[in-house]
């Protein structure tokens, strides 16, 4: 059986709040450097699980620019 990470080791991580979070976006980078840019980390999610390994690269967290009101 696989032990649990307590929540004292520094890699333990616990959702913060069950609000919308939208600040960022995210660039989902394929092995080739082509990339897609989406809104919501549940479809980068998405796409990373529905992609071969092989064809992927890395996830950039970019911010939002919200400017100036």
């Amino acid at each position: 059986m696989t032990a649990l990470i307590e929540k004292t080791d520094p890699q333990y991580f616990e959702i913060t709040s069950d609000e919308l979070y939208d600040r960022h976006d995210y660039k989902i980078v394929s092995s080739d450097g082509k990339f897609v840019i989406v809104d919501s980390w549940y479809s980068a999610r998405e796409i990373w699980w529905n992609t071969p390994s092989t064809l992927l690269s890395h996830i950039d967290v970019l911010d939002k620019n919200k400017g100036f009101k």
